[in-house]
């Protein structure tokens, strides 16, 4: 097949169009150009996706199937299923697990009520528009995407505490239960939809097959990065009792956050291939020293504004 990605120099991109390269599909990419393509000699279509004359860039070509990996707000997608509706076999789209409402029952599930007020509304309003479009669709809902070339820094945020034998703040009393799952696994799910008549319609949560404390997942980074997860040190603290400003203390959202997979796994015929620590070892080994993370300056102020406070507290 003839397949257009929406970004594909950056993480989930990446890992998606060496996968489908390997199936033997023909990619091409549309994305600003800032980054080299993961592939050498892969077509690539520069351009603005929010400005519709460069869109429109497009117009000429044909596609079978469209990846759309970056689009946030419906006023993202919509032009681009405009332009290409009726020839498509196919229009994957990358949602998240972001916007389910918060609930006193977990794990969430794909028909759970979504919330209004979410950062990720642009998400399920663009959910929403694809199913009364007439295009053959399919959501993918990621919860916590982690793993080589991640610039969201989640697994690294722990990792700059461990490789500097720093103490590690958490929200919270540390059992929180979260989810991550590795973006090779995303990838393989995402690759899994493709001309699957059952997925036509369909809304998938993707992750890890695991859940995980933010005490636990700390352990879990410190085991991944070489270090014994009995000498982490772990302090809680109320989050509510600081005021950050604009700075984000933790990487994580702090309540429970998880959903259930076996939708993906039963319809897709498709399981995750990472346990949460071989995962976190991979982007540990893989990334973050090869990158040499562990030489770069960090700013640490929001963990010395809450030890700080904690040491006065005693």
């Amino acid at each position: 097949m003839r397949i257009l990605i929406m970004g594909g120099t950056r993480f989930i991109g990446v890992y998606l169009t060496k996968a489908l390269v390997e199936q033997g599909h023909e990619v091409v990419l549309f994305n600003r150009g800032k980054k080299p393509a993961p592939i050498e000699g892969i077509q690539q279509i520069h351009g603005d996706r929010q400005d519709i004359e460069q869109l429109e860039k497009l117009k000429e070509e044909q596609f079978d199937v469209i990846y759309d990996n970056n689009g946030r707000e419906l006023s993202d997608t919509k032009p681009l299923v405009e332009l290409f509706k009726d020839q498509l076999k196919q229009f994957v789209y990358v949602s998240s697990a972001g916007v389910y409402l918060k609930s006193d029952q977990m794990p969430h599930m794909e028909g759970d009520a979504v919330d209004p007020n979410s950062r990720h509304k642009g998400k399920f309003e663009t959910e929403a528009y694809l199913a009364e479009s007439g295009v053959p669709w399919t959501a993918i809902r990621p919860v916590y995407i982690y793993g080589p070339q991640n610039y969201n820094p989640l697994e690294a945020w722990f990792f700059d505490r461990i490789v500097r034998d720093r103490v590690i703040p958490i929200p919270g009393n540390g059992l929180h239960f979260t989810q991550f799952g590795h973006v090779q696994d995303l990838a393989s799910a995402m690759v899994a939809v493709l001309g699957n008549p059952q997925a036509i319609g369909q809304i998938y949560n993707i992750s890890g097959d695991r859940y995980v404390t933010f005490d636990g997942l700390a352990k879990a980074a410190a085991i991944a990065a070489g270090k014994s997860a009995e000498d982490l040190k772990i302090v809680h603290y109320n989050p509510k009792d600081f005021d950050f400003g604009k700075k984000k203390a933790f990487p994580l959202r702090p309540q429970h956050f998880f959903a259930d997979i076996h939708k993906a796994q039963t319809e897709l015929n498709w399981q995750p291939e990472y346990d949460l620590i071989s995962g976190l070892k991979d982007s540990f080994n893989r990334d973050y020293l090869l990158s040499n993370y562990q030489e770069t300056e960090v700013d640490f102020s929001t963990d010395d504004q809450i030890l700080s406070a904690l040491s006065t507290q005693k």
